[in-house]
């Protein structure tokens, strides 16, 4: 007998070579429930693309209230100084009409200080009308142009059949802009009785005014 246990040592039982090894956790709940899984996955996606979707929608919501932001600050800016721009085209006004209150014979002949006294005044002229112009505030050129209801405030009407009908003729008080708003509409004259505008030329449209008179 002892000859026999040490012949044959205890240990483990090998593993019959056709027995299957025992089924792991996730096959044994792939093979009882195999619905299951896929249902997991499409409710996944689903709410991948759920907050794909509303991380676009805040992402672009961020980017429109950053962009309007933006406009608002520079209308800030540039619309800041309508009060004091409108308060101030009076000082041109009043520049303007000392100039043509010098008839064009005087100024023609004018010399010594007479004549530095106009060009001081023009200069001053310039030199306000370009510091306007930096701060985003233009002057109207109305002169031949189309009516533009949107510009300009009709005074009167003036007989004159040689131009197209509504045209400006006589600009009484000159008009101003600030950036894309009217601060102060021009205060003109209109011809009547004149040929039609030419088709196409629009109230709204400054281009198809300036062409108006050519195309007649």
């Amino acid at each position: 007998m002892p000859n026999d246990t040490e012949t044959f040592p205890l240990g483990p039982e090998p593993t019959p070579a056709n027995d299957a090894a025992p089924p792991r956790t996730g096959e044994t709940a792939g093979v009882g429930a195999g619905d299951e899984p896929s249902e997991a996955v499409v409710r996944l996606e689903a709410e991948r693309t759920d907050l794909r979707e509303k991380l676009l929608r805040t992402l672009a919501d961020i980017e429109n209230l950053r962009r309007r932001t933006e406009r608002e600050a520079a209308d800030a800016r540039l619309y800041a100084v309508t009060n004091f721009a409108r308060d101030t085209l009076t000082v041109a006004d009043n520049v303007r009409r000392a100039l043509d209150s010098v008839p064009p014979e005087a100024r023609e002949t004018a010399d010594g200080p007479f004549k530095a006294l106009i060009e001081g005044i023009e200069l001053t002229e310039r030199d306000l009308l370009k510091t306007l112009e930096r701060h985003g505030v233009k002057r109207l050129d109305a002169q031949g142009g189309r009516f533009d209801p949107h510009l300009h405030q009709a005074m009167f009407e003036v007989p004159n059949p040689d131009v197209p009908s509504g045209t400006v003729v006589q600009v009484v008080q000159a008009g101003f802009t600030i950036g894309e708003r009217v601060l102060r509409p021009a205060l003109v004259g209109v011809a009547k009785g004149g040929p039609k505008p030419a088709t196409g030329a629009t109230n709204g449209a400054p281009e198809a005014a300036e062409t108006a008179p050519n195309g007649a």
